[in-house]
């Protein structure tokens, strides 16, 4: 497995951008998709963005379309997500994933982090 370890979380008011990171050790992560996911407070996790091990594909959920950019630098094994234009609804835990392929299940993912937090406040 690889271990991953999220950063980049934070405070931030509505219309502002952050961006997330995750770093990869372990297995080799240049051949891992990534995914990223959220949780909010009596929520279920949902998916947000999925990218292959190439970084050519790309996958969003709707609700975030448009606003957040995953991408992925292999040569420093880290995985991002970009997040602009953030809305108080945006606010969760995130977290960051791997698996074989770059799918929007949760259960297919078999690395996670510990995750991070972001609030956006209106």
């Amino acid at each position: 497995q690889v271990q991953l370890v999220e950063s980049g979380g934070g405070l931030v008011q509505a219309g502002a951008s952050l961006r997330l990171s995750c770093t990869a050790s372990g297995r080799t992560f240049s051949r891992a998709a990534m995914g990223w996911f959220r949780q909010a407070p009596g929520k279920e996790r949902e998916f947000v963005a999925a990218i292959s091990w190439s970084g050519s594909n790309t996958y969003y959920a709707d609700s975030v379309k448009g606003r957040f950019t995953i991408s992925r630098d292999n040569a420093k094994n880290t995985a991002y997500l970009q997040m602009n234009s953030l809305k108080p609804v945006d606010t969760a835990v995130y977290y960051c994933a791997a698996s074989g392929r770059p799918v929007t299940i949760a259960t297919m993912y078999d690395s996670w982090g510990q995750g991070t937090q972001v609030t956006v406040s209106s």
